[in-house]
């Protein structure tokens, strides 16, 4: 028995779900885990003694919720990394909808494994002496801040686990900027320049794209670049940086403005 609300998806994605046994039985409980630790980005931070969970959701509308509310201006659903690698197939799809619907529609019950397993990882991370990093918007751009805080800042004090993201959202207003690291997301799109302007304006990191990582600048805004694609630990980086990562996936041949060169 399906026990998600199905009813704001796609016709497409609601019948593929309905028709298939595999994937019916899917929706019909929830998810065994929700972070990610094998994401070929942040593995990389294992070099530098970091060990990152990754949490991957539908982005923008695909749920029929949507989870990114800077999505449309900035043109960016397109381009998404959410695509990119492995998230091109189809079960990879249907596990991060299985849980942006559990994020949605079963809050309580989706905090508490959220908590579990973040309290697990840090524990790994303390016996191993490893720099514990948690990126709860892997592909979503959700305010975090307003429903964890206090168990954001429980996490830092007790195990120091760096939590991080990056934001299209340049007005989020972070209680404490060192428990919780934004870099915010840029894109070259016209109507999204007023919320470019206020996160240089703030002194914010920019993470920028660029097609091709040969061609990335030293400057970039009047802005110093460094390159960020060594690792994905945005939070040992200054902030008032550009922060250059090259396209991925379909975000190769975008041209909407979002990708740079």
């Amino acid at each position: 028995m399906i026990i998600y609300d199905l009813s704001k998806l796609s016709p497409e994605v609601r019948d593929q779900i309905l028709t298939s046994d595999k994937y019916t039985k899917w929706f019909s409980v929830f998810p065994d885990k929700l972070f990610n630790f094998n994401n070929a980005k942040t593995i990389k931070g294992e070099k530098l003694d970091i060990r990152t969970a990754v949490l991957y959701g539908s982005p923008a509308k695909k749920s029929g919720v949507n989870m990114c509310a800077m999505a449309h201006i900035a043109q960016c659903e397109e381009p998404c990394l959410d695509e990119a690698g492995r998230g091109a197939m189809t079960s990879t799809q249907m596990s991060r909808l299985r849980k942006t619907l559990f994020f949605n529609q079963y809050r309580k019950e989706f905090l508490e494994m959220f908590k579990k397993e973040v309290i697990t990882h840090a524990k790994y991370c303390q016996k191993n002496s490893m720099v514990c990093a948690v990126r709860p918007n892997g592909t979503w751009d959700f305010r975090w801040e307003l429903i964890i805080w206090d168990f954001m800042v429980e996490m830092y004090n007790d195990y120091g686990v760096r939590w991080y993201d990056y934001t299209k959202i340049a007005n989020r207003i972070i209680p404490d900027p060192k428990i919780y690291d934004l870099t915010f997301s840029y894109s070259g799109v016209q109507l999204y320049q007023k919320f470019v302007d206020t996160a240089k304006a703030l002194g914010m990191r920019i993470a920028v794209v660029g097609r091709y990582i040969e061609d990335m600048p030293k400057e970039f805004m009047g802005m110093e670049v460094i390159g960020g694609d060594d690792s994905d630990a945005r939070f040992l980086e200054p902030q008032g940086v550009v922060s250059w990562l090259y396209a991925k996936g379909k975000a190769v041949h975008d041209d909407s403005g979002f990708v740079v060169g």
